[in-house]
C-alpha cells in the first residue's frame, strides 16, 4: 500500500479519533508502522502510552487488528479520488500551514478544489444563522470589499452570515473556502448547492469528516477551530449572547488572531454577541478599510461605493438615495423623510434600482445596495 492508503486507513478506524491517532503515531512512528503492529504490541502501547482518561480498549485493538484489509482500504481510497476529493495528512505538502500549531489539530483533511494559499491573507466571517437584512447585507459587502483586494473569505457554508460572506466574496470574482461540519461530498444545507459547486472553481471546500458522515450537531462546534484555524483574522456580523460565531471568535483569541466585529443596536438580539465582543477587546469595524489597514499593512486607499461614483445623481435621487439604509424602508416611510409624493418617488425608486444602486426586498421595501 501506499502512504497515502495507509493514512487513510488509520483516519478512518472506528472509534480511533485525532488524540488515540497522536499517540500511536508517537508510539510507532507512522501509519505503516501502526498497521504492522501485532495485538500484542497494541497491548504494549496501551499499558505504556495510554493515560486511562483516553480509553484505549480492548475493543479499540480489535478494530484496529480487524480494520487490516488491503483490498478495501485501496478500493476505498481509490474512490476518493475517483470523486474528485484530495486527502491529506499532518505533514503533507497540502496539509496547511496555519493549522498545524492549532489546538486539537485535525489528523486528516478531505477536500474538494483547494487548500487555501499560504502567502495569501485570509479571513473568516461568522454570524448569526437567521440573520436580519442588514446582517445580509453587511456581510456580503465586507466580503465582496475584501475579497476584490486579495484578501480569501472562509466560512461555514451555513445558511445566514456564512452563506452570504460566500456569495460576497464570490460576487467580487474573489477566492472563498468552506469548512463542512459533515463528510465532503454532502452540501448542508443543500439549498447552497450552488455554492458548494462554485467554491469548487474558485476556493475549496473543507472537512476532517469522511464522506458520508452525516451533518449531526456536535461536529459543527468542533468544525469551528479549523474555520478560526486558517484565517488570519475573524469578523463577526451578526450574533445572538450565546452562538457557534462567538466560539469561533474565542478559537481565534486562544490561536491569536485578530477579531473584528459589526457593532449593532443595543437593543437588538442579533447584536447582543458582537457588541460583547467590541466591549471585551474586539476590534469595532464600520468599513473594509478598518480590515484593510490591520491585514494589508502597505494598503493604501479607500473602499468606495464605485457603483455611485459612475452615477450622477439629480437633486431629488441624492435625497432618496441618502434616505435609504441597510434596513428595509417602506415607500411611505421614504415619502415622510424625503418629502416627495408617492408617485414622484416611485419613479425615482425605479430609476435607483436599475442603475443597481438600490434593491427592492418585497413589495415596496426598499434598501441601498453597497
Amino acid at each position: 500500500m501506499t502512504r497515502n492508503e495507509y493514512n487513510y486507513w488509520l483516519a478512518n478506524i472506528n472509534n480511533i479519533g485525532k488524540k488515540k491517532i497522536e499517540l500511536l503515531l508517537r508510539f510507532f512512528g507512522d501509519a505503516e508502522g501502526v498497521y504492522n503492529a501485532s495485538a500484542d504490541e497494541l497491548m504494549d502501547f496501551r499499558s505504556e502510552l495510554c493515560p486511562v482518561s483516553l480509553r484505549f480498549t480492548h475493543k479499540d485493538i480489535k478494530e484496529i487488528v480487524d480494520s487490516k484489509n488491503p483490498e478495501r482500504i485501496h478500493e476505498g481510497y481509490t474512490k476518493l479520488i475517483q470523486k474528485g476529493i484530495y486527502f491529506v495528512t499532518k505533514g503533507d505538502e497540502h496539509y496547511p500551514e496555519r493549522l498545524h500549531n492549532i489546538y486539537d489539530a485535525p489528523f486528516a483533511l478531505y477536500y474538494k478544489g483547494r487548500m487555501p494559499d499560504k502567502t495569501q491573507k485570509t479571513i473568516a466571517i461568522v454570524g448569526a444563522r437567521d440573520c436580519s437584512v442588514y446582517g445580509r447585507e453587511t456581510a456580503m459587502y465586507f466580503a465582496r470589499e475584501l475579497a476584490a483586494k486579495g484578501i480569501a473569505v472562509i466560512s461555514g457554508l451555513a445558511r445566514g452570515i456564512d452563506s452570504y460572506a460566500h456569495k460576497g466574496a464570490l460576487a467580487a470574482d474573489g477566492i472563498s473556502y468552506a469548512v463542512l461540519g459533515c463528510g465532503i461530498d454532502i452540501c448542508y444545507p443543500r439549498e447552497n448547492l450552488g455554492l458548494y459547486m462554485d467554491m469548487q472553481a474558485r476556493g475549496g471546500i473543507i472537512s476532517e469528516y469522511a464522506p458520508g458522515t452525516a451533518p449531526i450537531a456536535g461536529n459543527f462546534p468542533m468544525r469551528n477551530r479549523i474555520i478560526s484555524g486558517l484565517a488570519d483574522a475573524i469578523l463577526v456580523v451578526e450574533a445572538r449572547q450565546r452562538s457557534g460565531s462567538l466560539i469561533t471568535a474565542d478559537l481565534g483569541l486562544e490561536q491569536g488572531k485578530d477579531i473584528f466585529a459589526i457593532p449593532g443596536r443595543p437593543t437588538d438580539p442579533l447584536s447582543a454577541g458582537c457588541n460583547n465582543l467590541i466591549k471585551m477587546g474586539a476590534k469595532l469595524v464600520e468599513a473594509p478599510e478598518d480590515i484593510l489597514e490591520e491585514l494589508m499593512p502597505d494598503y493604501k486607499g479607500g473602499v468606495q461605493n464605485d457603483k455611485k461614483a459612475n452615477n450622477v445623481l439629480e437633486l431629488n435621487e441624492e435625497i432618496v438615495y441618502s434616505s435609504l439604509c441597510l434596513e428595509p424602508k417602506h415607500i411611505e416611510e421614504i415619502a415622510q423623510v424625503t418629502g416627495l409624493p408617492v408617485q414622484e418617488l416611485a419613479q425615482i425608486l425605479c430609476k435607483l434600482a436599475l442603475r443597481g444602486l438600490i434593491r427592492q426586498t418585497s413589495k415596496n421595501y426598499y434598501l441601498k445596495q453597497l
